[in-house]
């Protein structure tokens, strides 16, 4: 997550916590830790203009911040020096072409990610989505996943569970980490954890 949504949303600055003790759990059980981060377009390439107006474009294109990757993450994270920090240029990680996230992922072996970020209803289940249309396994954190609203934070974890993936708390996806093969969690399952990257819907 990076500043320009946790500084608007107080659901997002209240999942931080959460996603810091996903990430140190798999570091400690030899998984890999990706943090995903908007790129510096809109992420709808060419019609973003056109469908969401010049100036919210414009705004989009801007919400990853400035300067190298890691230093555009939120301050409260702790970033491993072995993490993943990727950029995408779409609302979904997991689209062809949009972010190198899949491939990374593809290299280490990984069949399992975990989604946590924001926002839920937009980017994460986005990637949700789409890491299982892959043949990812997904699951959604669901205390480390935020939305502006608890009704649309709700439809998002209802639609993921009901067709795309799981849907757990933190408490029970640290305990599956705890429990998982140290073989497998270096393959990334029970939960190979991958940040969904912060974004701003359009209305």
């Amino acid at each position: 997550m990076v500043p320009f949504f946790a500084e608007a949303n107080p659901y997002v600055r209240g999942i931080v916590p959460n996603i810091a003790r996903l990430a140190e759990a798999l570091r400690t059980a030899g998984g890999p830790v990706a943090w995903v981060l908007p790129a510096n377009e809109a992420p709808l390439g060419s019609v973003s203009a056109e469908f969401y107006g010049p100036e919210v474009s414009a705004t989009f294109a801007a919400t990853g911040g400035s300067g190298p990757p890691r230093s555009r993450l939120w301050p409260a994270f702790d970033v491993g020096p072995d993490d993943l920090v990727v950029e995408k240029s779409a609302y979904s990680a997991f689209f062809p072409n949009r972010s190198p996230l899949p491939g990374l992922l593809a290299e280490r072996a990984v069949d399992t990610v975990l989604v946590t970020g924001a926002l839920a209803d937009v980017c994460c289940e986005s990637s949700a989505r789409d890491a299982a249309t892959t043949g990812l396994r997904v699951l959604m954190v669901a205390d480390a996943n935020a939305a502006r609203r608890d009704q649309d934070h709700n439809a998002a974890l209802h639609t993921v569970y009901r067709s795309f993936g799981d849907v757990r708390s933190t408490d029970e996806v640290l305990a599956l980490i705890a429990a998982a093969p140290a073989d497998r969690a270096r393959r990334g399952g029970p939960a190979a954890t991958r940040r969904c990257p912060p974004h701003v819907p359009g209305g």
